[in-house]
């Protein structure tokens, strides 16, 4: 039986014990054990966390460091069946698993990699995980097993998950488990976490390793030094490997080699990479426009006038609390959750592509290009996470060995243009350009990258001159067809983290923005009452007005979404759907025609010229400071002074493009 048939199969790995009497059963290991997940990067060790723990996950840096780790409950079935028993494995096992950073062994060269030494064999043995369970691609299984004769040296307990079965299958190879579980000394389980194949053959093995005494640590060669050593793990690697795999005779081109041979080309690979993106936003903004046009009809209609009708039932109509709640809450949230469709399908796309093995090859795509400015090609994969949002991406520069490049990667990763930058594109793309909206929206994701390569010279040419440059050394896992469950689970994460963010930061900024725009600088004008333009809000908003001037934009109502949006992109929305809910009607629209107004308003600051004043913002938006949580993360990983030139750097880039872009396109529109 091959591993993929192996781990597809309902028998699991190891029998299920028929009585806790049999042997086995005492000591069922503590009430709430945590499971370590290690092993080298693409073997499926993060979707077989997902698999397990479905969305009961969290994020947090481990206790004592700055690394961030997932964290979540795994309910492991009872593993024993004997009908009436009361014994411990009778009963489902809470169990706490911790999806340690990837390590191809447990010598680091960054921290999140020292983390994972740390965690497995590092610090006080209380602090340690009970269990370690290591996921091995069966495909290239020599390299998977470094980190496995490292950890039997240390007699750790220790679960072998086979992955990747599918792949060994085509390629010829064929893994005997039970002799690779003899030769390695610890249980070995075919799986299949994509597909949810062997999980609880694995749970039943997790169990039984929890109830008995670790193995006894590998020997090793007495007094050996290091090359010594290294020579006797390779050897005990190769006669495992020999033991237990057989290769049958195929073609040695695989279909993703065939693939490769295009998709990673030097030329052809960018421009596919490009034509992959530019679909991405494209098939988004399309799908999406007639959902958020539902929903914004649904926001500003039967919403709001139930909401109204409610109160002056209860005798609070047409009173601050109707302002708040309708033109507070309800215009400023609402329209921002009119975006949800949108955030939902570009989380599928994204999904899709990494569940399919592509964004891996997007790594070996720009590493010419990530080289040219001075960052090896692993800097792009935080740096490609920077579009999903800028805050974890930064926290992933801790797998880059060279603390310089980690530095240089954060300052580049507030210049990526994040998902809560792509609500603001998308509205003003389709305000401005209309059908062409994708293609406007996918214009800011190329200027993005051009931006990033711009300040990446520039510094390398500066600061960072001389850095020496690691080569690109990356896994390419196998192309697959994405599974439908492990998609869904995956925007489902994302999705919720967007609506967390709406409903948080968003929701106390929203009400902030009301409360300013209701305090009258005037006196005899009452509190929320007082038109936008005379309020606290659009006084100061007034005074930085001019500074925005050369760039077209110099309304209040777009300088003061801008200091909103130091807070969080979104609210950048939201704070213009409060300020013209409350104002009086735009010509050619009713009150709230959030589109009409925002039109008319740069009509009529950029001096009939709306369209470069238009992508003026786009650009500024997209270069200045993300949000303060992006400025909290740069400062606990790079420090203060880093962070400080940083915000200076990102705002003069920001505004001398934005310049540029006005001047010179009102030139032609």
């Amino acid at each position: 039986m091959s591993v993929a048939e192996r781990a597809a199969s309902s028998v699991p790995t190891l029998s299920v014990k028929q009585c806790c009497h049999t042997g086995g059963g005492e000591g069922a290991g503590p009430q709430s054990p945590v499971v370590a997940l290690a092993g080298a990067p693409n073997t499926g060790k993060s979707t077989l966390f997902n698999a397990l723990t479905g969305a009961n996950v969290t994020m947090g840096n481990w206790p004592g460091t700055t690394v961030e780790v997932s964290r979540g409950a795994w309910h492991a079935p009872a593993s024993c069946l004997c009908e009436g028993c009361t014994c411990p494995d009778s009963q489902p096992l809470d169990i706490t698993l911790v999806d340690l950073p990837g390590a191809y062994s447990l010598d680091p060269h960054s921290p999140d990699e020292a983390l994972t030494r740390e965690l497995l064999i590092g610090g006080p043995a209380d602090e340690r995980p009970d269990i370690a369970v290591v996921t091995c691609d069966a495909s290239r299984l020599t390299g998977c097993l470094y980190l496995v004769a490292q950890l039997r040296e240390q007699g750790l307990a220790m679960v072998v998950a086979l992955t990747m079965g599918d792949v060994a299958d085509k390629r010829g190879i064929v893994v005997d488990v039970d002799a690779l579980t003899e030769r390695l000394g610890v249980p070995v389980v075919a799986i299949d976490p994509r597909r949810r194949g062997g999980l609880g053959g694995l749970a039943i093995a997790v169990r039984d390793a929890l109830g008995v005494p670790a193995p006894d640590p590998r020997p090793v060669p007495a007094d050996a030094d290091a090359l010594a050593l290294e020579d006797d793990r390779f050897s005990w690697i190769a006669d495992v490997v020999e033991a237990a795999t057989t290769a049958t005779a195929k073609d040695a081109r695989t279909r993703s080699d065939k693939v490769d041979r295009w998709v990673t080309a030097p030329v052809l690979g960018p421009l596919i990479f490009l034509a992959v993106m530019w679909l991405v936003f494209q098939v988004t903004t399309t799908i999406a426009a007639p959902l958020q046009d539902f929903l914004d009809t649904l926001f500003s209609g039967p919403v709001t006038d139930a909401t109204v009708a409610g109160l002056h039932a209860v005798g609070l109509g047409d009173t601050w609390v109707q302002g708040l709640l309708v033109d507070g809450l309800i215009a400023g949230v609402g329209m921002l959750l009119t975006f949800v469709p949108l955030m939902t399908l570009m989380f599928i796309l994204l999904a899709l592509l990494e569940d399919s093995g592509y964004l891996a090859r997007a790594a070996v795509v720009t590493d010419r290009l990530m080289r040219r400015i001075g960052l090896p090609g692993r800097a792009f994969l935080p740096l490609i996470v920077g579009y999903g949002c800028n805050v974890p991406a930064i926290s992933g520069t801790r797998i880059l060995p060279n603390a310089r490049h980690r530095i240089l990667t954060a300052l580049l990763v507030p210049f990526t243009a994040c998902t809560a930058r792509l609500t603001v594109f998308v509205m003003m793309g389709s305000i401005f350009f209309g059908a062409y909206a994708g293609t406007a929206v996918f214009g800011m994701y190329l200027t993005s990258i051009v931006i990033i390569v711009l300040v990446g010279l520039a510094l390398r040419g500066t600061l960072w001159k001389g850095e020496p440059i690691e080569p690109l050394v990356i896994d390419l896992p196998a192309y697959q067809v994405p599974t439908l469950r492990l998609t869904a689970s995956v925007t489902w994460v994302k999705l919720k983290g967007f609506l967390q963010t709406a409903t948080g930061i968003i929701l106390v900024t929203v009400i902030g923005v009301w409360l300013l725009q209701s305090i009258p600088t005037q006196p005899g004008e009452a509190f929320g009452e007082v038109p936008v333009q005379d309020s606290v809000y659009g006084v100061a908003a007034q005074a930085i007005t001019p500074v925005f001037a050369p760039a077209g934009f110099n309304s209040w109502q777009s300088a003061s979404t801008l200091v909103v949006g130091f807070v969080a992109k979104e609210a950048v929305i939201s704070s213009w759907a409060q300020t013209y809910a409350v104002a009086e009607p735009e010509e050619g629209g009713a009150p709230g025609d959030l589109g009409v107004a925002v039109m008319n308003t740069f009509v009529e600051s950029s001096g009939g010229h709306p369209i470069p004043a238009a992508l003026a913002f786009m650009i500024f938006l997209l270069a200045y400071t993300p949000c303060v949580a992006t400025v909290a993360t740069q400062w606990r990983e790079i420090g203060g002074r880093w962070t400080l030139f940083g915000v200076g750097l990102q705002l003069v880039v920001a505004w001398t493009l934005a310049v540029a872009v006005f001047q010179v396109g009102r030139l032609f529109w």
